[in-house]
């Protein structure tokens, strides 16, 4: 399993827009073929911090999320709002075992 873990903050004026918007990629990315798993997380003691947990099957099935049309327009919406660059980190999933 292939686990990506992003971190955003994104600007105060923008959190519900960020998480609209956010909702809208989650909905059609739990759609994805691969998708293992696609959550928004917000920090309880700083509403401006989120974290998306992202598990697809494999890489390729991973990499393929970064060319769907949802995600592009994720990714081109909430730029702006963003009070700093978003940082993925990817991890090998061990488990649970598929």
């Amino acid at each position: 399993m292939q686990v990506t873990i992003v971190h955003v903050h994104v600007k105060p004026e923008h959190i519900d827009e960020f998480i609209e918007a956010s909702r809208k990629n989650h909905e059609a990315s739990i759609k994805e073929p691969g998708n293992r798993r696609f959550d928004v997380l917000q920090l309880s003691s700083d509403p401006t911090h989120f974290v998306l947990y992202e598990a697809y099957a494999n890489p390729a099935d991973a990499a393929a999320h970064k060319q769907t049309a949802h995600y592009l327009n994720w990714r081109e919406t909430v730029a702006d709002w963003m009070a700093e660059p978003r940082q993925g980190i990817g991890y090998n999933g061990l488990f649970p075992a598929e």
